[in-house]
């Protein structure tokens, strides 16, 4: 028997970070500290293996969950026929608001500009410069392993998409998408697992980044960038939040005052639990009891936008991985910006339902690309307060969305039922 999306439950394990992993990770970048500024050769030595280590496992489980994610997600949204209506309002207010805040992010990028952070040990490998031309021709796969081989991130986005839609095709019902569907999804909850466990352990790898971070900051390291960095985050998820949702409401004949009102509650629970599929059944009553939108809309709508709906994860993803790259030597250019829109739009529909998916994602993104990820382990420290933002913006974006739904069916109802009359 299929499920339809307003039937999937969220994910058990979408928790907010425990006090002990808080604990964890202080722990983690003391000891780094401590071992950048006061430890010898042996003891730096094994930070940087330590590093190594745990960016081999982030290239290791990046592809596959990257790829099962999107596959598992777009073949279980599409499968509602007889919601089709709504299913298509959802789709194009998702990809619209997610979209625009990754576009917003990028305007805000070249205009904040933040410096790099000036390592100067030249042991930091560099991004590889390629024509424009030959990175489109490389996205196109000429055999079905090759983009997961050589973990061409985006080659892997664009052949994941058209797998997840193929399987949403099939004869609904049929027992070829049972089986594929059963395969994607059974799978993505073994990597769910496995990330679990590379999260668990993380603060070792932490320890390892912020050891060699602080050993390149002690040599003359520039972090001033990184202000600007954080600010660049920030000021795309307010903006977002406070001035792009509410202006869509507003042009769709909504009152955004009307509806936050209606969603503070929501929004309260996501800014202390930091996530979005937990806060599901407040956003629902919510959404349904305060703001008036119809039980078959909320149900159906919200479900989907709490897996694909995600403005401060496109933002984060677009922000720092451009920002990193940036920090590897990488030319960052408009047409860059402007693929990485679209990446990173792409990215956070597949993002993973666990905890610091955005986080992960990230440093899975850079790491398949050979990027490297100390700075990771510095922006670790902010990223609680980060997500709590984020997960924030993600709630109002999916109340936004639901409200725009319900409204455009109303006004179908209406039209309809006019011209019956006439």
């Amino acid at each position: 028997m299929t499920q339809s999306p307003a039937d999937v439950k969220p994910t058990s394990g979408v928790k907010g970070t425990s006090p002990a992993m808080v604990a964890a990770y202080a722990i983690a970048i003391a000891l780094g500290v401590c071992s950048g500024l006061w430890g010898g050769e042996m003891i730096h030595a094994f930070a940087d293996f330590v590093s190594s280590i745990f960016i081999r496992l982030f290239k290791f489980i990046s592809i596959p969950i990257i790829a099962v994610s999107i596959i598992a997600t777009l073949a279980s949204i599409s499968r509602s026929s007889e919601s089709g209506r709504i299913f298509r309002h959802t789709i194009f207010y998702t990809l619209l608001t997610t979209i625009l805040a990754a576009a917003l992010a990028a305007v805000l990028y070249i205009i904040f500009s933040p410096a790099n952070v000036a390592v100067t040990s030249a042991a930091v490998p560099q991004v590889t410069e390629h024509s424009y031309l030959e990175y489109i021709q490389s996205v196109i796969p000429d055999n079905f392993l090759a983009p997961f081989l050589s973990a061409n991130v985006l080659s892997v986005l664009l052949v994941s998409a058209a797998i997840g839609i193929a399987i949403s095709r099939l004869p609904s019902n049929s027992r070829s998408q049972e089986v594929l569907l059963a395969f994607f999804t059974g799978a993505q909850e073994v990597l769910f697992i496995l990330v679990k466990w590379l999260i668990f352990v993380l603060p070792i790898g932490i320890f390892g980044f912020i050891s060699g971070l602080v050993v390149e900051m002690s040599k003359g390291v520039a972090i001033g960038g990184l202000g600007t960095y954080f600010l660049v985050i920030l000021a795309a998820n307010f903006i977002q939040m406070l001035v792009v949702l509410p202006l869509l409401m507003l042009a769709r004949g909504l009152n955004p005052i009307k509806v936050a009102r209606g969603m503070a509650p929501a929004l309260a629970v996501a800014f202390f639990s930091k996530s979005s599929a937990g806060t599901l059944p407040v956003t629902m009553a919510c959404s349904e009891n305060n703001v008036g939108v119809s039980r078959s809309v909320s149900r159906f709508v919200l479900p989907i936008c709490t897996t694909i709906n995600m403005n401060g994860c496109a933002a984060f993803i677009l922000v720092t991985v451009v920002y990193l790259m940036q920090n590897a030597g990488a030319e960052i250019t408009p047409l860059m910006l402007a693929a990485w829109v679209l990446i990173s739009t792409l990215a956070a529909v597949g993002n993973a339902g666990v905890p610091m998916g955005c986080f992960f994602l990230s440093a899975s993104l850079l790491a398949s690309m050979n990027v490297p990820i100390m700075l990771m382990g510095v922006i670790l420290p902010f990223y609680a307060v980060i997500d709590m933002i984020e997960t924030t913006l993600n709630v109002w974006s999916d109340s936004t969305v639901a409200a725009m739904v319900n409204h455009d069916l109303e006004k179908d109802e209406d039209v309809h039922e006019v011209k019956v009359d006439a």
